[in-house]
């Protein structure tokens, strides 16, 4: 695929891995349609696209409604009149333990609320697959390439604490292979679909944290520090021109590794 020329939409482009993905592409002369909930963060990476001399709009919109969903693709094809490449970022954590037990007495003193839960499962799965779904369906009518990039993460094997956002992920990195097999059966043949797994990632939330905590994250990764956006970004560009890269998911963790230097 080339890139220069394409229309790409990013979900999550406000901040983070969704502003690195908009940037890096807007830089290979794509053109550019971010969705973000937050207005503020919409016109910030929108001032610095079009100050890289970027053709770009933004659509504030929530990835979980459907009517919004339909709201940012359709706004994708009335500024630009097809669409390519769609990265769903759009992701939220809200780690909590499934049970904690009372220290006096063993027994469970809370449980894991679905106010933690459900918010993680509407947006990491169901707006990926809301994102996914309808950018699919704009391709498959457009007759145009297309690429769909889900974001899964290396937290796909299952982390402590994260049972509501490792379910979405690994949930995440099996949809490329899902969806290229219903493309088979169907005839499509213009779409590919590709996962991305990040490790530890250089976002506000990492890199402002406790640095010693820092540290003890870092231990584990051979790279000896965060993946930066960027990095994620290219990696993502890359299998935009490598049309062999297709139903599978790919990690980018910088060696993350078990105790005893099993890779992660």
């Amino acid at each position: 695929m080339e890139i220069k020329g394409s229309v790409v939409l990013v979900t999550g482009g406000g901040n983070g891995i969704g502003e690195a993905v908009a940037k890096y592409f807007a830089k290979q002369g794509a053109k550019i349609a971010i969705v973000d909930m937050v207005q503020e963060n919409i016109d910030r990476v929108l001032a610095d696209l079009k100050a890289m001399g970027a053709e770009a709009i933004g659509v504030q919109a929530n990835v979980t409604s459907e009517a919004d969903t339909a709201k940012f693709i359709q706004a994708t094809l009335d500024a630009f009149g097809k669409l390519n490449i769609t990265v769903a970022c759009a992701g939220i954590i809200r780690d909590g333990m499934m049970l904690t037990l009372d220290k006096q007495t063993g027994k469970v003193a809370r449980k894991l609320g679905l106010d933690k839960w459900q918010p993680v499962i509407d947006v990491n799965l169901t707006g990926t697959f809301l994102t996914l779904r309808d950018s699919a369906e704009a391709m498959v009518n457009g007759g145009w390439p297309g690429l769909l990039v889900t974001i899964s993460s290396v937290n796909k094997v299952g982390q402590i604490g994260q049972l509501n956002y490792s379910s979405t992920k690994v949930a995440d990195a099996l949809m490329p292979k899902i969806i290229i097999g219903e493309f088979m059966l169907r005839g499509i043949k213009n779409i590919r679909c590709v996962g991305i797994a990040p490790g530890y990632t250089a976002t506000p939330m990492l890199t402002g944290m406790n640095q010693d905590a820092l540290k003890a994250i870092l231990k584990d990764v051979h790279l000896g520090r965060l993946v930066e956006p960027e990095e994620i970004a290219r990696l993502i560009g890359h299998c935009a021109e490598n049309e062999a890269i297709n139903a599978t998911t790919l990690e980018i963790t910088g060696g993350l590794c078990y105790p005893g230097g099993i890779a992660k």
